[in-house]
């Protein structure tokens, strides 16, 4: 695995090359000689004549191999461009090497912002080992005792505008009941606020979102959320009911009603009367418990199976669903009467490979769960994960989403026999991926309900999306990356798809 320093090239480092006896070596040439790289990648914006002059007397003191790329900035503090050229040159070394790597980022040449954006960098899209130098201390690692929760600085800048603009939208203010659902991405930071907008409300609210993506966390946060927060949140597994015994779990029954029935039983609707019930895997229902449902929610009533007597109940209804519930309705499997009475309030959780920048967060935050589970385990060893590890875990798609992500990052505390988790325990600890049915969208039979134009509209949202979550909303931004011409060819496109 090969080590590799990056970092800017400083006025300091500069002015070493001319007079070390004065100056000193300078903080990239101290790093250099104190650890071993197998290459320093340069970003230079100074000329090119002082920079070349650089790297000879650099390579006139050590034998490293050096990459240099020239990244012209409109000044050294212009956040924006130093950002997008650091990506631009940590993805083109990542391209090149093609495996494993160790990155460490230098924080000392160059200015702050240049520091702040590594820092950054480091915390979110490419871990990273950060350093610094100076002539007192010589190299030691840079301890940051915070996580930056931003991909991108001027986030950082923006906070008081979007704390008005949140204002004035008519936003609650900040709901601690969501601070457990970690994320950075603007996709999720959209799901965020639509949850808060309608938890005070108690119009039903239906969560669609694949397996593992977390749906139950956000039906408990709603919860907490609302006016409902002191009162009863159930949950009820819909798949997991055999359906000669789902009417009875949910609306109850009275003694020999049936066989069996050896006593009066109370359903899930009367336990969580006056709080909240949470219907996981809603379109398992069968065709006959959705009747009843929906009586439930249009009557506000429900009665147990051998009574007449109605009983009257106040229940905020939070569904989920890994299924699709319109392809549902157009099958026969669903009631659509029930489907509009469900979806009032309807959040769409992406899947956890349409979160960019939000992994990073839930590597450090699970490992930390992980190891608090651990402590009371015999041979208990607190477990770190190493800078190429996490990158492995970063760019795999994630089929099972976050659950997946969970345990395979418990396999590995197993796997790994020190304190750091390696990269290899992460392949150890992944499983094979199965067909992505997300991907499989070029080999489609023809005919069958085929809808071409459907199709595009999928693929045009996916990517429009993540191009807008790329640049944090930045529609000019945006277009670059999707190629198109100018910003408003990109907005005619989120218009035509309805994107968001």
């Amino acid at each position: 695995m090969k080590k590799i320093l990056l970092c800017w090239l400083g006025f300091t480092d500069l002015r070493a090359a001319k007079d070390p006896e004065n100056v000193g070596l300078g903080p990239i040439a101290q790093a250099v000689e104190a650890r071993r790289f197998d290459e320093v990648v340069l970003i230079s914006d100074q000329s090119k004549e002082s920079t070349d002059g650089y790297i000879e007397w650099l390579k006139s003191r050590n034998s490293v191999r050096v990459q240099l790329h020239y990244e012209r900035l409109s000044g050294p503090t212009h956040f924006g461009e130093i950002y997008e050229a650091a990506v631009r040159v940590l993805t083109a070394t990542l391209d090149r090497h093609k495996k494993d790597v160790d990155l460490t980022f230098h924080l000392s040449p160059g200015s702050p912002p240049m520091a702040a954006v590594w820092i950054i960098l480091a915390k979110t899209r490419f871990p990273a080992e950060l350093i610094e130098s100076s002539k007192e201390h010589g190299v030691r690692t840079a301890s940051v005792p915070f996580d930056i929760s931003a991909d991108f600085i001027p986030d950082l800048l923006r906070r008081p505008d979007e704390r008005l603009e949140r204002l004035s939208a008519g936003l609650p203010p900040e709901a601690p009941e969501f601070t457990d659902i970690i994320h950075r991405s603007r996709v999720m930071g959209r799901v965020i606020a639509k949850a808060r907008r309608v938890a005070p409300r108690s119009v039903p609210v239906l969560i669609e979102g694949e397996s593992g993506t977390g749906k139950e966390l956000l039906a408990r946060a709603i919860h907490k959320a609302s006016p409902r927060r002191d009162k009863p949140f159930l949950t009820v597994n819909c798949g997991a009911i055999p359906g000669e015994l789902v009417e009875s779990e949910l609306f109850g029954h009275e003694k020999g009603s049936f066989t069996g029935a050896d006593k009066q039983h109370k359903g899930f609707f009367e336990a969580a009367n006056g709080g909240t019930l949470f219907l996981d895997e809603v379109g398992e229902l069968p065709l006959p418990a959705q009747v009843k449902l929906l009586r439930a929610l249009q009557e506000g009533e429900i009665f147990r199976i051998g009574s007449t007597r109605p009983i009257q109940v106040d229940v905020r209804l939070i569904s989920a669903t890994n299924r699709t519930l319109t392809d549902e309705i157009s099958r026969g499997r669903f009631r659509p009467d029930l489907f509009y009475r469900l979806a009032v309030a309807v959040i769409q959780l992406p899947p956890l490979r349409d979160r960019s920048g939000d992994i990073s967060l839930l590597v450090d935050r699970l490992l930390d769960q992980i190891n608090h589970e651990s402590k009371q385990e015999p041979g208990f060893v607190h477990k770190e994960i190493s800078a190429s590890a996490k990158n492995l875990l970063i760019n795999h798609p994630w089929p099972g989403n976050v659950r997946e992500l969970l345990n395979t990052l418990r396999r590995a505390a197993i796997w790994c026999e020190g304190e750091t988790i390696t990269s290899e325990d992460i392949r150890d600890a992944l499983l094979p991926s199965g067909p992505e049915n997300h991907l499989e969208i070029l080999n489609r039979p023809l005919g069958d309900g085929l809808n071409l134009q459907g199709l595009m509209a999928i693929v045009a949202r996916h990517y429009l999306a993540r191009a807008l979550d790329e640049t944090h909303g930045n529609k000019s931004n945006a277009a670059k990356l999707l190629g198109f011409s100018n910003y408003q060819t990109f907005t005619n496109w989120l218009k035509k798809y309805d994107a968001k």
